[in-house]
């Protein structure tokens, strides 16, 4: 079953198949470059929403403590772990917020197969994109708290790995897009609360 991207930024069921109903299971699903704040944000909208972190490193760093990261079988049960955490949550009611980082060893196709997952019971998808600008991503990227997960910490590493294309994938769907550069995370995930709140109102109607 396919999803259709409707004009709210909401993947929504095709015509004839039903309409959610606003109770049903949301996956809030945070994208965007690393040090954008895509965890801090999301940590901030679960205490506002109490929908479940379900956050990338939990899956990444389970399985780079026994694969390398990016190969073949790092690749595959990384997308295995996220597509069926999804599709439970959606079967069990349970909201989840997810958190993306967009990178080249993520398979083209596994957008789609969330969207999927997440409908096949009934579920919503959210897309947010985060941004903010290249000067303040940098200051960031060095920041102790990111050493909580392993996440990537040096600002020459980065470097490298952007301009070797790490972080080019493919185009995601459209939805709300947030400029963290000047933002708190509490008003971020404030501005993200208030955009699912009328989402959802204006599909009710």
């Amino acid at each position: 079953m396919r999803a259709k991207l409707n004009d709210t930024g909401v993947y929504t069921k095709r015509a004839g198949m039903g309409k959610v109903a606003s109770q049903d299971m949301k996956l809030i699903f945070i994208h965007g470059a690393p040090a954008v704040g895509k965890l801090t944000v999301a940590r901030q909208l679960a205490g506002l929403n109490g929908f479940r972190l379900f956050h990338n490193h939990l899956a990444v760093d389970l399985l780079s403590s026994v694969f390398p990261f990016g190969s073949p079988p790092f690749v595959l049960l990384r997308e295995q772990i996220w597509l069926s955490v999804f599709s439970e949550a959606a079967k069990n009611n349970v909201s989840v917020i997810f958190t993306f980082n967009p990178e080249s060893t993520v398979n083209a196709g596994f957008i789609d197969d969330a969207v999927s997952a997440v409908e096949s019971g009934r579920g919503q998808v959210y897309f947010v994109e985060l941004t903010c600008s290249e000067n303040e991503l940098e200051l960031r990227i060095e920041n102790p708290s990111r050493k909580e997960f392993g996440k990537l910490c040096s600002i020459d590493q980065y470097r490298r790995l952007r301009d070797a294309g790490a972080f080019e994938y493919r185009e995601l769907p459209d939805g709300l897009t947030l400029d963290t550069t000047n933002s708190s995370a509490s008003d971020t995930a404030a501005l993200i609360e208030k955009y699912l709140h009328e989402t959802r109102s204006t599909k009710s109607h």
